[in-house]
């Protein structure tokens, strides 16, 4: 299994790079992970990359799990309700 950790803004400032980032990522495993922890900002174009990523990796036979989201990606999550939408189990970063 493979492991990606985003770091920073996963925004729509960062949407173009992020997703050469992760399109690039789907290619190196058949299983896959991505660490949402460190995600210090999010926003709806975040939202679409992370939907993008699910979608192709599905099309492409793949598995793909989001873990240890940050506050502001769940917070996005909560707010449009798709928490679960990606059948991913929610697990935040330990307080430090």
């Amino acid at each position: 299994m493979q492991t990606l950790s985003i770091e920073g803004e996963l925004t729509i400032v960062t949407a173009t790079e992020q997703k050469a980032l992760l399109l690039a990522f789907l290619d190196t495993d058949d299983e896959l992970e991505i660490n949402l922890s460190k995600v210090s900002e999010f926003d709806t174009a975040g939202l679409q990359l992370l939907i993008l990523i699910k979608r192709e990796a599905a099309q492409t036979g793949k598995t793909l799990r989001f873990v240890m989201h940050s506050k502001v990606v769940l917070d996005i999550l909560e707010l449009t309700r798709l928490t679960t939408a990606f059948g991913d189990q929610v697990v935040l970063e330990s307080p430090r």
